[in-house]
């Protein structure tokens, strides 16, 4: 049966295959018949929109048109001298053009479903870009084509909208990856790349995963949240605000640790963004990530290697390389291997003020998981050696969570004082108030509160001419709020 077949019988309420109804139209011939195929039509894609089903038919024309589009706009659309706005419009022109050359009797729903559905494809990221736009929408998480989760505010739900089938999910991954000079194929079946609002992409594909191509997207704003953001959200207060704006300032060397989720970079780009403007700033991530306003940023992302295999260039190569730079300060958006090693020691060699993140669950754990990255760097170091080396580079131990309740909070600010025998010894400035229990809507009543001891690297802030009050580290500070 032809396509225009098919769509007519559809739009009449016929089903596929079956014999066309005896019952002659209604008075008012076409009219009443259209009124009733339309009817049916929307009936049926209702239907199917709530069964999660797709319209087979539709996705037919979709694809067809989709390829024509491709080959009749193929230069134009990577032609760099033509405006976001002007190359919309031609596919758009295009796009009716080739709807009326089918003289496919479609509903003027079908016909905006399709010409959103193409456009989305050619000029951006398929069935995944109208997420990308929502502001509420965090994380991305497409596990195959018929199947898409998405977290907002801190709590996953499946999203109806799907892929045509694993080929329409392989190339919007394509072109994702593509766009930063990246690969993804099955001798390099995984990939981390970003969006070109710096959001956070990872892919994987057959062969190594089983129910088709699988891609998660970590959302980050055009407008990256500032420290007033998180105090809003409650991840901090105005007083511990200040206490880590007066830690960068003096230039003592913070790690951000958590899980995964919890707001690392995030934490980290608020972090950064308290550096003095008149500071040469080295950043180093695996796919650029740090969003900081400063003048004078020198940003670095890693290379993975060729289809030969050679090529690659690691973290670790570009740590070693921004020490020549004559850094101020250097930001390693996470350490997760040997880089640690140099790290430590760019700490412990005259670069103050330097920031990264690290996976892990409490400060204890975040050291004696730096502990295991060091000895990841193919030196046989003694255990004493490394763990001497970690409390004379770092300063503060910022531990942020991602709470039942989907909130993500600063659960401990910690500090590093230095060594008794074998153990690092630690002290908890600030700490959230879990014993303020939840309210009726599930969502924690604590907040981080002052430990009311006063750190010991509170003198060299003051040498840096940083005076921090009483006030700071008193657990309910004059003009606070007990929560």
């Amino acid at each position: 049966m032809s396509l225009y077949k098919r769509l007519h019988d559809v739009q009449q309420g016929i089903e596929p295959g079956s014999a066309p109804p005896d019952t002659p139209p209604a008075a008012g011939g076409s009219a009443g018949s259209v009124q009733g195929g339309l009817a049916a039509a929307q009936a049926a894609k209702a239907g199917a929109g709530q069964d999660g089903g797709r319209d087979p038919v539709l996705d037919e024309l979709r694809q067809r048109i989709h390829h024509g589009l491709i080959e009749e706009l193929g230069p134009i659309l990577y032609d760099s001298r033509l405006s976001e706005e002007d190359l919309r419009k031609k596919v758009h022109e295009q796009l009716h053009a080739a709807l009326a050359q089918e003289r496919a009797p479609l509903s003027a729903a079908d016909k905006a479903q399709l010409i959103e559905g193409v456009s989305d494809d050619i000029l951006g990221y398929g069935p995944i870009d109208p997420l990308l736009r929502d502001d509420d929408v965090s994380e991305i998480m497409v596990n195959g084509p018929d199947s898409v989760y998405v977290e907002r505010g801190g709590k996953l739900t499946k999203d109806p909208v799907t892929f045509v089938d694993e080929g329409h999910l392989r190339r919007v991954i394509d072109k994702i990856v593509g766009q930063v000079g990246r690969r993804i194929d099955e001798s390099s079946p995984m990939c981390d790349a970003r969006l070109p609002d710096g959001s956070r992409v990872n892919a994987i594909i057959s062969p190594l995963t089983i129910g088709g191509p699988f891609l998660t997207i970590r959302k980050f704003k055009a407008d990256p949240l500032q420290v007033d953001d998180l105090i809003r959200f409650g991840t901090f207060d105005a007083n511990a605000a200040r206490f880590l704006q007066a830690c960068v300032h003096g230039r003592l060397n913070m790690v951000v640790s958590g899980g995964t989720g919890t707001g690392k970079t995030t934490m980290l780009n608020v972090l950064s963004s308290f550096i003095p403007a008149d500071e040469r700033i080295v950043t180093v991530e695996d796919a650029k990530e740090l969003q900081l306003h400063q003048d004078h940023v020198l940003c670095m992302e890693t290379r993975p290697p060729n289809i030969e295999g050679r090529g690659q260039v690691t973290i670790r190569d570009l740590v070693k390389n921004s020490l020549r730079m004559r850094p101020d300060r250097i930001v390693i958006g996470e350490c997760r291997g040997g880089e640690a090693l140099d790290m430590l020691q760019a700490m412990n060699t005259g670069h103050d003020g330097s920031l990264t993140t690290v996976h892990a669950n409490t400060p204890r754990d975040t050291l004696s998981r730096l502990e295991t990255l060091t000895l990841m760097s193919g030196f046989d170091l003694p255990v004493r050696a490394i763990r001497e080396q970690m409390a004379s580079a770092i300063d503060v131990i910022v531990q942020i969570a991602r709470l039942r309740d989907g909130s993500r909070r600063i659960t401990h600010i910690t500090e590093v004082q230095g060594m008794e025998g074998e153990v690092i010894t630690l002290q908890d400035v600030f700490m959230f108030d879990f014993a303020a229990g939840v309210d009726d809507a599930g969502r924690y009543r604590g907040a981080l509160k002052a430990t009311g001891i006063r750190p010991k690297f509170a003198e060299k802030l003051t040498a840096e001419g940083i005076r921090l009050g009483p006030e700071t580290f008193q657990p309910n500070p004059s003009g606070m709020p007990v929560q």
